[in-house]
């Protein structure tokens, strides 16, 4: 029996959280951004001076409290973390962390849980292929890496205009974490054989939308 989820996957910088968000705004749905879940325990781990390459249990992940409000905001422990999460350090810690056997577990035992509770929007790199293969829709969104940098360039800029770092750094921190997502042994990214793929390069954030709800609604 097909989950009511709508599982939207793709590399960094495609539009994902964007377009999920709006998804589920426009159609009642719950929001469930698994991405910021993973960055929010690579900040927890960095905080306590753990290293993806230390020895990880699950035992070091019982003191992770997650947790949604409405608008979205993801807290850690009772912090809201949404604007410590999205630096190019952390992005790649998560990366790196989202490798690991115990992470991902713990992880996707919550996504679950949380996704089964009623209707939802879930977005990340592994839900229509690990997390919820019996997703009842599945897209998946990409763009060009150049497109995508951009993309992430503009929201670092946006939200701290003194941070010091230039589009070719993240431009190459972009491909970098390419490799690694789809590469790594454990749930890499890749296209669900049942999704949607739909390339996001040079399209408005109105249009991926209303594309996608077409898909829905048909």
């Amino acid at each position: 029996m097909k989950k009511n989820v709508i599982a939207i996957d793709g590399p960094s910088g495609a539009g994902k959280s964007t377009i999920a968000k709006l998804i589920a705004k426009k159609l009642g749905y719950f929001y469930l951004n698994t991405g910021a879940m993973y960055r929010a325990v690579a900040l927890y781990l960095h905080r306590k001076g753990i290293k993806p390459d230390d020895k990880i249990t699950e035992e070091d992940l019982k003191g992770i409290e997650l947790d949604f409000d409405k608008d979205g905001n993801i807290y850690l422990n009772g912090e809201n973390v949404s604007e410590k999460i999205i630096t190019p350090e952390i992005s790649r810690l998560a990366s790196d962390f989202s490798r690991l056997k115990p992470v991902r577990k713990v992880l996707t035992e919550q996504q679950r849980r949380i996704g089964s509770l009623r209707p939802s929007v879930l977005e990340g790199r592994d839900i229509g292929t690990v997390v919820f293969p019996d997703a009842r829709y599945k897209f998946f969104l990409d763009a060009s890496p150049e497109e995508r940098a951009r993309r992430r360039y503009k929201q670092l800029k946006e939200k701290n205009p003194d941070l010091e770092i230039s589009f070719e750094e993240i431009l190459k921190q972009q491909i970098e974490r390419d490799k690694q997502d789809s590469s790594r042994d454990i749930a890499p990214l890749k296209k669900a054989d049942d999704a949607i793929y739909i390339d996001t390069t040079g399209m408005e954030i109105e249009d991926v939308v209303k594309k996608i709800l077409e898909f829905i609604k048909n």
